[in-house]
């Protein structure tokens, strides 16, 4: 368990944060740019001090300024992957991982160099220079050299901020990889959804310097916190389904969620293993009565369970599908011609290829 209550206060900006997030997995710290993130991980890291507050790594305290505790952190035997990959311009890539190797000292071996070079991709840039290197591959490189030191803990600051979207899809498969293969907690900050749909199995909403929620991310889709942050375009709901059947010639799979079925856009994840994906608010239609003739491949019997105005000036439905919520914008029109009310059965639709980009694998069934 990672559990962390800081508070930092400065003239033009205060950050008071307080979570508990499971370990291993990766959690996510989410929100606006300028919210106080990476002023949170550096106090996790020791690189900033709190003014007042503690920092616990499951048994071992890092931070605890009643008592006087503050392990440096060069000894907190966490690795740092910045925003910029930092690494040093007069080594080769295998220079740069050995030197996080060194750092390890006599830490318990998890992870070796070859496998290291073998996990990330690396065996053919071993000999380069970092300004021989993509966007992409340096902070390969650098995630590398992070694991190398044999962490505890691995804090991830906005990784992929600074490489184009080309670059970010080819360092993400890297991170769900070791996501899935190791034990090893990570912290990821970010201020793109996407991304927190895609690794994280916690997230922690932050604001203005406030810690608004935390919690696992499909309870998080749910709330008003989120929900202002991400804006009406991505407003939806995260499920976690387990795959029953798969078409991969049209890549699409069947996935048990609650007690339905439902049919959606997403290559590589096999019979059993657990996919998350987010249908968002903008994609349901919802019906009165059953229909026939369309494209859409989801039509849920469902419940409506909640109706509110949102702040974009339409309706926000909440629906019960078979024991897991979804979430539908609507027009005040279309309510009324609907004339919906909560508990009225309707037919949930949702095209499969809504959920384009938003199907992840998590893990194996039953791990």
């Amino acid at each position: 368990m990672l559990k962390v209550a800081v508070v930092r206060k400065r003239p033009e900006f205060t950050l008071e944060a307080s979570f508990a997030a499971p370990t291993p997995g990766i959690t996510a710290v989410f929100g606006r740019s300028g919210s106080g993130k990476t002023t949170l991980v550096n106090m996790i890291s020791g690189l900033l001090a709190p003014d007042a507050g503690e920092v616990r790594l499951d048994d071992e305290v890092l931070t605890d300024s009643r008592a006087g505790i503050a392990v440096p952190a060069e000894r907190r035997r966490i690795g740092y992957v910045f925003q910029d990959a930092r690494l040093f311009p007069h080594l080769t890539v295998a220079g740069n991982l050995r030197y996080g190797e060194k750092r390890a000292r006599a830490a318990p071996q998890v992870i070796g160099f070859d496998e290291v070079v073998s996990l990330l991709g690396l065996a053919q840039l071993l000999e380069r220079r970092p300004r021989q290197l993509s966007g992409g591959e340096r902070q390969r490189v650098s995630l590398g050299r992070a694991l190398l030191s044999q962490p505890r803990l691995l804090l991830l600051d906005e990784p992929l901020a600074s490489i184009d979207a080309a670059r970010r899809e080819e360092v993400l498969p890297y991170l769900e990889t070791l996501r899935d293969r190791f034990a090893i907690p990570m912290v990821y900050v970010s201020h793109q959804f996407d991304e927190v749909l895609r690794l994280a199995t916690h997230l922690v909403l932050l604001d203005g310097g406030r810690m608004l929620a935390e919690g696992p991310v499909s309870e998080l889709s749910l709330r008003p916190e989120l929900q202002s942050i991400v804006g009406p375009d991505l407003v939806g709901a995260v499920l976690e389904g387990v795959v029953t059947r798969v078409d991969p010639e049209h890549g699409s799979a069947d996935l048990t969620v609650g007690r339905g079925t439902v049919q959606v856009s997403v290559r590589g994840a096999p019979v059993g293993s657990r996919v998350r994906l987010q249908i968002l608010a903008r994609d349901v239609i919802l019906a009165a009565q059953p229909v026939q003739g369309l494209s859409v491949r989801n039509a849920i019997a469902s419940t409506v369970t909640a109706i509110s105005n949102d702040d974009y000036g339409q309706v926000l439905v909440r629906l019960d599908v078979g024991g897991e919520t979804v979430l539908a914008r609507i027009t005040h029109h279309a309510q009324k011609a609907l004339n919906l009310r909560a508990g009225d059965a309707v037919w949930t639709l949702v095209k499969a290829v809504s959920t384009r980009g938003h199907a992840f694998r998590i893990t194996p069934a039953g791990v």
